[in-house]
């Protein structure tokens, strides 16, 4: 899990989810969770996938605080739209 802050101040989570399908490529997938304890809203990214819990782990450890921002804003802008 990694915490960032969005472009209005706002704390997040970053994490990995892992999908309850069978195939074993790209089970595990982004998921984003606000920190505020008024709105624990959850995005999900299951277009960023990874084979693994511990390869999606270590490249989110990783991730640069603007590509979650990005990450975050592109999941937000589907969220929107549904």
């Amino acid at each position: 899990m990694r915490k960032f802050v969005d472009d209005k101040g706002r704390t997040w989570t970053a994490s990995v989810a892992r999908s309850e399908s069978g195939d074993y490529k790209g089970r595990c997938h982004l998921a984003l969770e606000e920190a505020s304890s008024a709105g624990k809203r959850r995005v999900e990214l299951a277009d960023v996938r990874w084979n693994s819990l511990r390869t999606g782990e270590r490249t989110v450890e990783t991730m640069s605080d603007v590509e979650l921002r990005r990450r975050l804003r592109a999941a937000l802008g589907r969220d929107a739209r549904s």
